[in-house]
């Protein structure tokens, strides 16, 4: 009982892609393995980009979808 998971970041992966996914994965199990597809799971994980790091950045901050925002600080005094 073979199962596969497949971890992709959520960014609009359509029905139909999902299902080519699921299709393609079980029969690469029957090709290569000869495993029956009838027992043959697939899971499908699509994780937030927020929560998907590399390289020590979130995937959300290398795409530059949002920029991350600078540390405040406080105003120099007036000179005068």
């Amino acid at each position: 009982m073979p199962i596969i998971r497949i971890e992709v970041t959520r960014e609009g992966v359509t029905l139909q892609q999902k299902k080519q996914l699921i299709a393609e994965a079980t029969e690469m199990m029957v090709r290569v393995l000869g495993k029956d597809p009838a027992t043959t799971f697939v899971i499908i994980d699509e994780v937030e980009t927020d929560n998907w790091g590399v390289a020590g950045r979130t995937v959300t901050e290398r795409r530059g979808m949002t920029a991350p925002r600078p540390a405040s600080t406080p105003s120099d005094p007036p000179r005068g």
